[in-house]
């Protein structure tokens, strides 16, 4: 495999748990190559909350556009097509605020933006050559979400029911499930996936051939 001139960004987009990491992370261990591929997350460019209370950090709406420093990923993205390396933040879930501590990343020939909100943005849209969208059921969405915040980021019960039917769900209704129409690939939950699957890992083969 060669280096390309540019790197080649993929944005996938799609309500939280409708499987975008598990997208990501399937293409790219089929390319299995870690000099060409990298992952990206939009969870890493949450805003910095430090200056704000934990009371006030705690009731921050995380699925509305606002929550993110869009700017800052567009700036990283923009250095990374330059073929500069960066400093990514990193989120601290149970402080509800950015970490001290950040990860280096070298550029990497395909790039890979997962996130709920990577399609909302203009400018950082108008830097993907390939758009995804994963489409899953409410449902299905919600449990995986459970578990995940319960298990991962120590909520509790109550506390990730209330905000999914207080902002998770309205904010997929009004800012998320509306980018779908950027999307140049719909990828369905169920069998379908395999396939979409299949045609972004051959895409990116041959990008890199």
């Amino acid at each position: 495999m060669t280096t390309l001139d540019k790197p080649v960004i993929i944005g996938i987009a799609g309500g939280s748990g409708s499987g975008k990491t598990t997208i990501a992370h399937e293409i790219a261990d089929r390319i299995n190559d870690d000099d060409h591929i990298m992952i990206m997350t939009q969870d890493s460019y949450y805003k910095d909350n430090t200056d704000l209370p934990m009371s006030e950090r705690k009731k921050i709406n995380y699925d509305h556009p606002d929550a993110f420093d869009m700017p800052l990923l567009e700036a990283q993205l923009n250095q990374l097509l330059h073929r500069k390396s960066i400093e990514m933040p990193t989120y601290d879930f149970t402080a509800h605020t950015r970490s001290d501590e950040t990860i280096h990343i070298e550029p990497a020939d395909i790039i890979i933006l997962e996130g709920i909100l990577v399609l909302f943005n203009e400018e950082i849209r108008n830097l993907m050559d390939i758009k995804v969208f994963v489409d899953t059921d409410d449902d299905i969405r919600f449990i995986r979400r459970l578990e995940r915040d319960m298990k991962e980021r120590g909520r509790s019960l109550d506390s990730v029911i209330n905000q999914y039917l207080s902002t998770v769900k309205p904010m997929y209704n009004q800012f998320i499930e509306p980018t779908k129409r950027y999307a140049d690939i719909i990828v369905p939950e169920g069998g379908a996936k395999r396939v979409a699957i299949d045609m972004l890992t051959t895409k990116i083969e041959s990008i890199l051939a």
